[in-house]
């Protein structure tokens, strides 16, 4: 029942109809506007959007034309609700979190991922979004494949994959005086 939502997600990409954390993978324009309105609400006074494009360049790559993203489509929306649950253990005011995530080709300048998370204050609102950008490229299977002109490759780090909870929040690290 699980996959099967999961892959009609991939295709309609709508907000659930309950429930504060929406995840999903979708070969279409992300709904940016769309998650940003759904994390609103009324015991928040912070919404924290981030949302990651394409570019032209990658490190070592000069005029990066597009990309691909390929994704474990049945494991990756359950490696983005493991990061759900943990931005709430470790932020539990936490009220929405979306993860998006877009498969297939990418031009320069589009959306390729958005993370949205409210929060009743901006600092755990930050710190929670920063968290769950950095744990989702680092443990959700999906890999980007770089294409520049005179060649190609898979983006660097791309069959790295840590459990989420072994993420570090970058906003701990900073405070003890820590390096990832």
């Amino acid at each position: 029942m699980y996959v099967a939502a999961v892959k009609a997600t991939m295709r309609t990409m709508h907000p659930p109809a309950s429930g504060d954390t929406w995840v999903g993978l979708t070969v279409d324009t992300l709904p940016i506007a769309e998650a940003y309105e759904w994390a609103v609400r009324a015991d928040c006074g912070a919404v924290v959007l981030f949302s990651g494009t394409v570019r032209n360049h990658a490190e070592g790559r000069e005029g990066v034309d597009h990309l691909t993203y390929e994704a474990y489509d049945e494991q990756a929306p359950i490696k983005m609700n493991e990061i759900a649950l943990e931005v709430r253990r470790r932020w539990p005011s936490t009220g929405a979190v979306v993860l998006l995530h877009r498969t297939g080709r990418l031009e320069l300048g589009e959306s390729s991922v958005v993370v949205v998370v409210s929060s009743p204050h901006r600092p755990e609102a930050f710190e929670a979004g920063r968290y769950a950008i950095d744990a989702l490229k680092a443990s959700v299977p999906i890999w980007k494949h770089e294409v520049w002109q005179g060649g190609s490759d898979w983006g660097t780090g791309a069959n790295v994959v840590t459990a989420p909870h072994d993420v570090a929040d970058q906003s701990s690290l900073q405070r003890s005086g820590g390096t990832q």
